[in-house]
């Protein structure tokens, strides 16, 4: 069953489409990860799934979920010195929008709140003040944020960028685990290919347009998958 639709989408700034014709079906419980070359418009397609930027022309459609009630990761999620709210309040504010006019929240809110503490293994942390975790500790604490605003849909954007490998690997796999075991699906921008290929189930690959769409194993057998794996560099810069 399909969670998100595009069709016939266009995005950008200013009136100038950086982005052309997505067509795009992400069915629920699916991995789809996001590559491409810097500037392809990698981080041009989330804003469009969070409908930052309206498509120009073509149409975005939720089914199950309202793009509200989307988990989103941004790429920087390092603690701000002057963010002084604690750890279990950070999570818990992804109910935000679930709570409608409800001055408080539920406590099944809160016990969501607690059970995704405890499976991104953090429930240590719930009394630490966020802005003294580390940049791994704030990452998993707002992957956390994004599971309890949504169990059904994650928007992660290089949700382990920054991070050494021992780090970033323990992200990919709490990623995984969350989609195989939660059945959350996960639409993930990413610039390290060999995670990508590990966790996604299909991989979209831009370059100011679809050039590919399909699965993993056909990427690999891609005229696109291969040249652009050949010519990986070991890091790349965000787009």
């Amino acid at each position: 069953m399909p969670i998100l639709q595009i069709t016939g989408a266009c995005f950008g700034y200013g009136g100038r489409a950086v982005l052309h014709n997505v067509n795009l079906t992400v069915e629920a419980g699916d991995y789809l990860c996001v590559v491409g070359e810097n500037g392809s418009g990698k981080s041009t397609l989330v804003k469009g799934i969070l409908q930052l930027l309206p498509p120009q022309p073509g149409t975005v459609r939720y089914d199950g979920v309202t793009f509200r009630e989307v988990g989103y990761l941004a790429q920087d999620a390092a603690p701000r010195a002057d963010f002084p709210a604690g750890v279990f309040e950070v999570v818990l504010s992804g109910r935000l929008g679930h709570r409608g006019f409800l001055p408080f929240y539920s406590r099944a809110d809160k016990r969501l709140a607690a059970e995704n503490l405890a499976v991104l293994g953090i429930a240590d942390l719930r009394d630490r003040c966020f802005r003294e975790l580390s940049g791994g500790q704030a990452r998993r604490v707002l992957l956390a944020r994004a599971l309890t605003a949504s169990q059904k849909l994650l928007i992660l954007d290089e949700p382990a960028a920054g991070f050494d490998p021992l780090v970033s690997a323990e992200m990919h796999r709490l990623l995984k685990k969350i989609n195989a075991e939660l059945g959350v699906t996960i639409i993930m921008v990413s610039h390290d290919l060999s995670a990508a290929m590990d966790c996604a189930k299909h991989i979209l690959h831009l370059k100011n347009r679809p050039l590919f769409y399909g699965t993993v194993a056909d990427y690999w057998r891609s005229a696109v998958g291969r040249a652009f794996l050949e010519h990986q560099p070991e890091k790349c810069e965000n787009d």
